[in-house]
């Protein structure tokens, strides 16, 4: 500053340094912003599908994204990148079904009933000669009856008259009957399974179950289900849980990942503090599909080391560190994780195009190698995992090597506080996990998998809000996996369940129950 007081030329140069690097920063929060607000609109009002069809943009919509965007520093400029030709054969599109009403099943149970014209009306209307009958015409419709009956028990009690004359004491022998799943409870195991599928499978709250117990004009208090829901769990399904739990870390590749759940009354934490569902899954082709969900208070690392314990295989998991913590197995990424942040990039531009769509070219190429492998048949001699890896070293590595090249490429051109930023750098952080799997046959391109099993839990979850206690949330553990389960092995819930739970109270702890695993008795069945 000069003697009277006036800034010089260097101090105002710094000063207009200052104020442009202050609004850059602005600048950039304001992008970081309206891309958050466009992202929850999004969720909140639109479709959530994350597919993505391929479009034609012609060169004055690129110039329009390239200005809308320039000042933010987005990598617009970036030109566009064939991919590269691996010899992949092009995949016919499949034939559209056509619309119409499906027959029902074979398998159901036909009722007749017949029809016949009176016999007033079996005159011929033209001549009035005795008609024949030639034939008949059958239609089937779909009939639905739901009632509820009520089981007396009647148990014969025999007394020896020879006593009850001479003797002090009168035995008397009561004719036993099987245990029951919940002794001095009025529900029966079809009742339990009926209970349980409406509200791990349909979804449906305990107090709408309530209300519909009591207009089918039987009055079941909300506390009475509920008390089933956790006393089946409780003495018999536990057992299952475990018994499964237990094959699931001895197979070769489990899929891991975590979801939020609410517990209300649990101790030294607020009704609002948010707790954890953990899943795990055996992998796509195994012979004994597993799904469990494990409830636990926090996020942290403990919880998958207690679970899995030392765990030595393939876990596939999206880059949450915590899963990262189990040394011994071999860590593989989630591509659709990666996938997802540049969907999410690409819906808040306010053009379409650009490096989003481009980043999605390549995975939709990564994808269709995964379809093509999995339709093709493997050579003689060769098995599936061995044909797979073979197809991907043949056709995906070179397009992630090309993914590769081009995210290092528009790296240091984007914005890392933006979505487009969080998905380049999500990938490149966690390429080395991404890309494991073309080394292995039997492992997922991502974690798809388990995510639709979590949807289920989540769709209920939309309906039923919470767990009131911890037993209850540790309850809704075992049936949601027990439930998924039984979907994974193909196997009917309604009739698993009610088997399950007439069978398991005949059982001492002792006894194998290898049989009744749902996997198992879809073999039974057959």
């Amino acid at each position: 500053m000069n003697p009277t007081g006036t800034p010089d030329v260097a101090e105002l140069m710094a000063q207009i340094a200052a104020l442009q690097a202050a609004n850059r920063q602005l600048a950039e929060r304001v992008v970081k912003l309206e891309e958050e607000l466009a992202l929850a609109r999004l969720h909140r009002f639109a479709p959530r599908s994350e597919k993505h069809m391929d479009r034609i943009f012609n060169e004055a919509e690129q110039s329009a994204a390239v200005d809308a965007d320039e000042d933010c520093g987005l990598a617009d400029e970036v030109d566009s990148v064939d991919l590269p030709d691996t010899g992949l054969p092009r995949t016919e599109q499949p034939e559209r079904r056509k619309p119409g009403r499906k027959p029902l099943p074979a398998n159901l149970p036909r009722q007749r009933v017949d029809y016949d014209l009176a016999d007033d009306q079996k005159a011929c209307p033209c001549c009035s000669h005795q008609m024949h009958r030639m034939g008949e015409l059958v239609t089937e419709q779909l009939h639905i009856e739901i009632k509820a009956t009520i089981l007396q028990n009647a148990r014969a009690k025999y007394a020896c008259r020879n006593c009850d004359r001479t003797g002090i004491n009168t035995p008397v022998v009561i004719a036993p009957m099987p245990k029951q799943p919940l002794p001095g409870s009025i529900a029966t195991a079809s009742t339990l399974a009926f209970a349980l599928v409406h509200k791990y499978v349909d979804g449906t709250p305990l107090y709408r179950l309530a209300q519909a117990f009591e207009r089918a004009g039987v009055p079941v208090s909300r506390g009475a289900l509920g008390h089933w829901v956790i006393g089946s769990s409780e003495n018999h399904l536990v057992r299952i849980y475990d018994a499964l739990k237990l094959r699931l870390r001895s197979q070769p590749l489990i899929h891991g990942d975590e979801t939020t759940v609410q517990v209300l009354k649990e101790k030294d934490r607020k009704a609002t503090d948010e707790s954890y569902m953990w899943a795990y899954r055996s992998s796509q082709d195994s012979d004994e599909p597993i799904v469990l969900f494990d409830y636990q208070p926090g996020r942290g690392q403990v919880h998958p080391q207690t679970f899995l314990g030392d765990y030595r295989g393939i876990l596939m998991t999206d880059g949450y560190q915590a899963w990262r913590t189990l040394k011994k197995a071999t860590h593989i990424g989630c591509m659709a994780h990666a996938r997802r942040r540049f969907v999410n990039a690409l819906k808040v531009r306010e053009k379409p195009g650009g490096p989003p769509a481009q980043a999605l070219k390549f995975f939709d190429q990564l994808y269709r190698i995964e379809r093509q492998a999995r339709d093709e048949k493997p050579d003689d001699g060769e098995t599936q995992p061995d044909h797979m890896r073979r197809f991907r070293q043949k056709h995906s590595i070179p397009v992630l090597a090309a993914l590769k090249a081009w995210l290092d490429d528009i790296a240091p051109k984007v914005v890392p506080d933006t979505k487009l930023g969080d998905a380049v750098s999500y990938t490149l952080n966690q390429w080395e996990y991404l890309t494991r799997y073309t080394d292995d046959g039997r492992m997922p391109i991502d974690n798809n998998l388990l995510e639709r099993d979590i949807r289920v839990f989540a769709t209920g979850r939309k309906s039923w809000l919470f767990s009131d206690t911890v037993d209850g949330a540790k309850a809704s553990a075992v049936i949601y996996s027990l439930m998924l389960t039984c979907r994974a092995c193909g196997v009917e819930p309604f009739a698993w369940l009610k088997h399950v739970l007439t069978e398991l109270p005949q059982r001492s702890d002792e006894d194998h129950i290898d049989d009744l695993m749902p996997f198992n008795f879809k073999r039974q069945a057959a």
